[in-house]
């Protein structure tokens, strides 16, 4: 079977990635090449394809990362992520007093596809209303430390939230990075819990407030930094280009969707019910999914259009779980792809189902890296302008061979589930 190579055609040489290191008192800038001049030969044999992925000088066996969540909460878990084989470990989000942060119970409700109240049927959506770590500081550092211990080769990622501080910020960072953690995620996202003290989604919704904690918060750092970003805002673009340009080397996106799950048509109460009441909370899971993605490809077309000439790092999240469910972050210009939901719903040895798919995927279209097909599918995104353009185009060009309804004159009732899949894509 024929595989592609990937050469670069006409380029002057750039730094390898072998040229490259990461202190944690000097954060790298880096280059990556544009994929421009780029042409593909065929090869007549096909190694196994190589999912590890180099991110922000960081270094993973592959691109799957424990989003950051109760799948990452205390030391036996995240221990458990490592042993199973996760890429990295993004731990639960840290602040500097935990004896604010007080959870409820029930904290979590679940959509099923089918109807209200179905206790059949697939689960496609997840609410919680659970806020961030709500153990003591000290304890999830001692813990940090011990698995970079134990794990000095494996990527752990600290995610840290303060109250709008300087000095907070400040503190936190030291003693996180303390502790030997490899890079720092930024909870600007969290869309539930603690607005009223500037934490969470009320910086990520406020690009004034965003770029001075972000200034606060790269000036201190000396390990790669990720801004986490809210969907619950209409541009996604603005706060990441905020974030970017405020010396971040990298964003995930996205967190959860604010929601309201559902009522009890019974009880007339809303879900998560806790002594009768409710609280919106976010949303995630496989519902999330598209959502996810066009957050992502905005993105990651801002990055590719504004920020060309560094290396700056996207990691993707919503509603992984499969292989092929990646693989669209992937496409879609992420370097890494965050998992939360799914390792409730489905257990640590998901990263096994994850990885097998993605191979799959790769052999199929011949890839044999990750870089091989991250963005490729960009280019394809367009205005719906252009599509117009295009189609007058494409079917003049066949002559005018109609291929479903090109007016709404044109529909009719006996036949109109008909004329409906006539222009339906997949």
């Amino acid at each position: 079977m024929a595989s592609l190579n990937f050469s670069r055609v006409g380029c002057n040489n750039r730094n390898s990635i072998s040229d490259f290191a990461v202190t944690r008192h000097d954060r790298p800038t880096l280059t990556r090449p544009s994929r421009v001049g780029f042409k593909v030969f065929a090869s007549d044999s096909q190694a196994e394809p190589d999912l590890s992925v180099y991110v922000n000088g960081l270094q993973m066996p592959n691109p799957f990362v424990i989003g950051s969540g109760p799948p990452g909460t205390n030391y036996t878990v995240m221990k458990r992520a490592f042993d199973e084989g996760w890429g990295a470990v993004i731990a639960k989000t840290v602040s500097l007093d935990a004896a604010k942060v007080i959870n409820v119970t029930p904290r979590y409700a679940r959509l099923r596809a089918g109807a209200n109240g179905s206790a059949k049927g697939q689960i496609i959506g997840w609410e919680n209303i659970e806020l961030i770590s709500d153990r003591p500081l000290e304890t999830m550092l001692k813990e940090f430390k011990q698995l970079k211990k134990e794990y000095p080769d494996r990527i752990l990622i600290a995610s840290i939230m303060e109250e709008y501080e300087k000095a907070a910020w400040e503190e936190l960072i030291d003693r996180v990075e303390q502790t030997g953690i490899d890079a720092i995620e930024i909870n600007f996202s969290c869309p539930h819990g603690m607005p009223e003290r500037k934490m969470g989604a009320a910086v990520g919704q406020d690009c004034a407030l965003l770029e001075e904690v972000c200034g606060w918060i790269n000036a201190k750092a000396t390990v790669p930094v990720w801004a986490k970003m809210t969907p619950n805002i209409t541009d996604i673009t603005e706060p990441a280009r905020v974030a970017l340009s405020s010396g971040c080397e990298g964003v995930s996106a996205i967190n959860t969707i604010m929601s309201v799950m559902g009522i009890n048509l019974d009880t007339l109460r809303p879900e998560p019910c806790v002594e009768g009441y409710s609280t919106p909370g976010g949303y995630s899971c496989k519902a999330v999914h598209p959502i996810a993605l066009a957050k992502v490809m905005s993105i990651a077309k801002m990055i590719n259009l504004e920020f060309n000439n560094k290396e700056y790092s996207l990691s993707g999240i919503g509603g992984v779980e499969t292989g092929g469910d990646s693989a669209e972050f992937v496409l879609l210009g992420a370097n890494t792809v965050q998992v939360c939901t799914g390792v409730m719903m489905h257990g640590y040895g998901l990263v096994k189902k994850l990885s097998a798919g993605l191979k799959d995927f790769m052999k199929k279209h011949n890839f044999s890296s990750i870089e091989d097909f991250r963005g490729a599918s960009l280019q394809y995104f367009t205005t719906h302008t252009d599509l117009v353009r295009r189609q007058r185009e494409a079917i003049q060009e066949r002559k005018a061979v109609k291929k479903g309804l090109q007016s709404d004159k044109d529909w009719t009732g006996d036949g109109f589930v008909k004329e409906t899949e006539s222009m339906v894509s997949n």
